[in-house]
């Protein structure tokens, strides 16, 4: 689950994507949770910006987030959370990274993925 909101700490939201990319890449059945304002690391103009602000080489991020969405169990996003952001089902592919069925989700799927994992991380 990645909820810190990336203009706070933003270097602990590219590590926690990063960590979800290392387990999907080392054969992990991996769900990844974005919640709070972390939804906004789904945006394609804000993953790709991103970079700049934790030192890393352009493109690293979203590069972690491309081994998310065509190697992870599911990629779930809280619904409330988009809206509060200005996204939804309807305008979501103008402004979300695509190439995945996200999940429009909400609590009972934080709690239902948590109880159902072996291993729980949050960032």
């Amino acid at each position: 689950m990645i909820s810190t909101d990336p203009e706070i700490d933003p270097r602990k939201c590219v590590v926690g994507i990063a960590c979800a990319a290392q387990a999907v890449q080392d054969g992990h059945l991996v769900n990844v949770f974005f919640a709070s304002h972390a939804v906004r690391l789904l945006q394609n103009d804000y993953i790709t910006n991103i970079d700049g602000k934790v030192g890393e080489a352009a493109g690293t991020s979203s590069q972690f987030l491309k081994t998310l969405v065509t190697g992870a169990q599911a990629v779930h996003c809280s619904g409330g959370s988009q809206r509060v952001v200005g996204v939804t089902p309807e305008n979501a592919n103008e402004i979300l990274v695509g190439g995945y069925k996200l999940n429009w989700a909400g609590p009972a799927t934080v709690v239902s993925l948590s109880a159902d994992a072996d291993v729980v991380l949050t960032f």
